[in-house]
């Protein structure tokens, strides 16, 4: 009888990242919090946060992203959507600190857009975005060199879409692409289809969401499904052929959100049997499916207008992160509207709920003491590709 012997086989560091073991500061993925966050029982931590953005004054600026819980957003100065609160934080030169209650890549784009002076601070590191996790730069360059042994990449304009690592936009602005948001979106694939040389007609290379790609392209743009492939990073050469990179107009990446990729077409037929005259408004970044079984689509800032120009009485299932649902749901209840998710089960953006008082609390607590914890700083190549790719958005017709 022979004994197996064990493998001398080592976890690699992704692998122990992905368990919890590990860490990567310059990643999306959690790391340790340095310093002593206050128990998150401490009824006195509303007074706590009170207490040390008073004390801070004009020299602090609290961003909060729409998505976050109540408790944090209480204290933020301007809510709002990524790229609107990087651009809040930039139109406030004489705020010293900037305290983004949101995840890593939206505090990566308010260091790009503020000034040096100014200081970016993530309350909690462990806050990242999984899509953001989803394109890695040695990926995309990876990509890339396929596309050029495919004699396609000086036809293929790069556009990331704002949920990306600094890392990605730079990639983008390097090879002249642009940066998109769920509400430009259809603008900046319509700029960088016109940037073919009239040889052969532009392609897309869109990241890392293959959700927003699609929708935008099939239902805003009139490109056909046979029109876009997927590159799946996991696979040799994306897992397409030669022919395939040629044929197609929108190379989109394999990457989803968490919370908008859980909502199915049963999520949509549920929700119209249950609540007759109901009106489903869903986020972009949901499955192609769905969004073409919703009444509407479009970006956050979209989905609150919507709600709130919505008459006395009507009826709306909304297909976006819980947190923000909850609060307009509470919001508009005076007015009759009846406003439920789409799912029936529960989903917060995990990430984004790692943002939570206690982290806040130490965060300004720290700046009253001189500490300047959790600062997020994009190094000067990576800033100056990126920000040429957020100017390009910018000047978008």
């Amino acid at each position: 009888m022979t004994t197996a012997q064990p493998l001398d086989v080592q976890p690699t560091p992704l692998a122990l990242l992905l368990l919890g073991r590990g860490s990567d500061p310059a990643s999306e993925r959690g790391v340790d919090c340095p310093g002593d966050l206050p128990a998150p029982s401490d009824p006195g931590l509303v007074e706590r946060a009170r207490a040390a953005k008073a004390a801070l004054g004009d020299k602090v600026f609290v961003l909060g992203h729409h998505y976050q819980r109540d408790e944090v957003i209480q204290f933020a100065d301007v809510t709002g959507d990524s790229f609107k609160l990087a651009r809040d934080a930039a139109a406030r030169p004489e705020a010293e600190y900037i305290v983004f209650c949101g995840v890593h890549f939206m505090a990566e784009s308010a260091d790009i857009l503020t000034s040096d002076a100014q200081q970016v601070v993530l309350p909690d590191l462990a806050a990242g975005c999984s899509m953001a996790d989803m394109a890695t730069a040695e990926q995309v360059e990876e990509c890339w060199d396929a596309l050029t042994e495919a004699g396609v990449a000086d036809a293929t304009v790069p556009v990331s879409y704002m949920n990306s690592s600094a890392d990605i936009k730079a990639f983008t602005g390097r090879h002249g692409g642009t940066i998109c948001t769920s509400s430009n979106a259809q603008k900046a694939l319509t700029w960088a289809f016109a940037q073919g040389d009239g040889s052969a007609p532009a392609k897309v290379l869109f990241l890392p969401d293959q959700h927003l790609g699609r929708n935008t392209a099939v239902r805003d743009l009139g490109l056909s499904l046979d029109d876009c492939v997927v590159w799946n990073p996991h696979k040799p050469n994306g897992g397409l052929t030669v022919r395939q990179l040629r044929d197609a107009r929108m190379i989109l990446w394999r990457g989803h959100c968490s919370v908008h990729g859980r909502f199915t077409l049963e999520s949509v037929r549920e929700v119209r049997e249950r609540i007759p005259g109901v009106n489903v408004l869903v986020h972009p970044e949901c499955r192609h499916e769905v969004v073409a079984a919703a009444d509407r689509v479009g970006s956050t800032e979209y989905i609150i207008k919507t709600l709130q120009d919505a008459p006395a009485g009507s009826r709306w299932a909304v297909g976006t992160e819980l947190n923000l649902v909850k609060r307009l749901a509470g919001r508009f209840a005076a007015e009759g509207k009846e406003i439920v998710f789409l799912d029936r089960t529960v989903c917060f953006c995990s990430t984004m709920n790692r943002i939570d008082l206690p982290h806040l609390v130490w965060a300004l607590e720290s700046l009253v003491d001189g500490k300047v914890v959790n600062r997020i700083e994009v190094d000067r190549e990576t800033e100056k590709y990126a920000r040429l790719a957020l100017e390009r958005m910018l000047a978008l017709p």
